[in-house]
């Protein structure tokens, strides 16, 4: 049976959706591995999203909680607010509760990736504070580490991403993933997947 991972994000301005969809690639590039994109629910009305100028979004099917127990990995991604993960993920992980009751969640293995607007945006703060979701629910926070290879020691031009998982420099919207961050973005869906396949085949 395939090992399945679901890439589970929420994306305002589809700078964490392309991410996504590079992290798809590396994980389905793992061979027995089933990798599936799915997005949050948005929490903003039409309205407000069109006075932030908000594109539509992309034709990614909405996740249920009570979908999340059928998956042997995630990697979840948002961009920050503040340092922190956007509201709209917050909430839907506020929404798990029933499955924190039961633990339906413990052992399996996550990781992050997210969007800033800038290098000192919350690169890391972002993803440190989203460790907190995952220890509750007893789930193996998976980070990249520096396996990635020279792509993570890219000092020429600005870049996103750290040990903690890919991520993106967003700018003023304007800028989007460079080749660097999708590379980086490649492997941690490789990583995870391999890791997912693994805790599996033991089981």
């Amino acid at each position: 049976m395939a090992t399945k991972v679901y890439i589970v994000y929420y994306s305002m301005y589809g700078h964490v959706a392309r991410l996504a969809e590079e992290i798809q690639k590396g994980a389905a590039s793992v061979p027995g591995v089933e990798a599936k994109l799915w997005q949050v629910p948005e929490t903003l009305p039409e309205e407000v999203l069109g006075m932030m100028s908000a594109p539509p979004k992309k034709g990614v099917p909405i996740i249920k909680v009570d979908q999340l127990p059928e998956a042997d990995g995630f990697v979840f991604g948002f961009p920050t607010r503040f340092g922190m993960m956007a509201a709209q993920f917050k909430a839907f992980l506020d929404a798990t509760g029933s499955l924190w009751t039961t633990q339906a969640l413990a052992g399996k293995p996550a990781g992050l990736f997210l969007a800033t607007s800038a290098q000192n945006g919350g690169q890391e703060t972002t993803a440190l504070t989203a460790v907190t979701q995952l220890t509750h629910h007893g789930m193996i926070f998976v980070p990249i580490g520096y396996t990635a290879g020279a792509s993570m020691y890219e000092m020429e031009k600005p870049r996103g991403g750290s040990p903690y998982g890919a991520a993106t420099l967003a700018g003023d919207g304007s800028r989007q993933p460079s080749e660097s961050e999708l590379q980086i973005a490649f492997h941690q869906g490789k990583v995870l997947a391999t890791t997912a396949k693994k805790l599996k085949g033991a089981a």
